[in-house]
């Protein structure tokens, strides 16, 4: 075994992209890795100061969609350049805007599965960001991405995580057990 110091090596680590409105009404997307499930309908992500932080302290609602292998470049894009200071960043990813049903948020048409969500709380808020909250207000999820039994389908969908350890993306395999049944086999 080697060692090495402490660093944010959690892995899988989710690319997801949050989708927000600017003043203006222009859609605003950012890369963030640093997310995950809170509770039973909720989500916490760790956010630094950018517009989308600007965004969300004039309005709690956004989207949360899953990067894919096919919308790579676009989602690292969004991720590497700020909307501070190319306010058309969403016009030269080439991706098509709707707004949310359920949230005053934008929903991106490339993406396989969103969730609406709305900030419920902030945490450790100061001048270089916050951890926020959500709840999960909608699940919007393309048809051609739903398994047979009507619900969406990971395999399908070629989601992508973010590896820390080597700055880059991997996509994500096949099903490879069944959650609360292989381990029975060791009763």
């Amino acid at each position: 075994m080697k060692d090495f110091k402490p660093n944010a090596w959690l892995l899988p680590q989710p690319v997801l992209i949050i989708g927000t409105y600017d003043a203006d009404g222009t859609p605003n997307a950012m890369n963030a890795a640093w997310g995950g499930q809170w509770d039973m309908n909720e989500i916490i992500i760790s956010l630094g100061s950018h517009a989308t932080t600007d965004n969300l302290n004039r309005c709690p609602d956004f989207t949360v969609a899953f990067a894919t292998a096919d919308s790579l470049p676009a989602a690292d894009y969004v991720g590497i350049v700020s909307g501070r200071k190319q306010p058309d960043k969403i016009a030269r990813t080439g991706w098509e805007t709707t707004e949310a049903a359920n949230v005053k948020a934008p929903l991106f048409n490339c993406f396989p599965m969103t969730m609406e969500c709305r900030i419920k709380e902030k945490l450790y808020e100061s001048p270089t960001g916050f951890y926020m909250v959500a709840e999960i207000v909608n699940i919007v999820c393309d048809e051609k991405y739903l398994a047979d039994d009507g619900k969406p389908d990971v395999e399908k969908m070629h989601l992508i995580t973010f590896d820390p350890v080597h700055n880059g993306y991997i996509e994500l395999g096949a099903r490879v057990g069944n959650a609360f049944s292989d381990g029975g086999s060791l009763k």
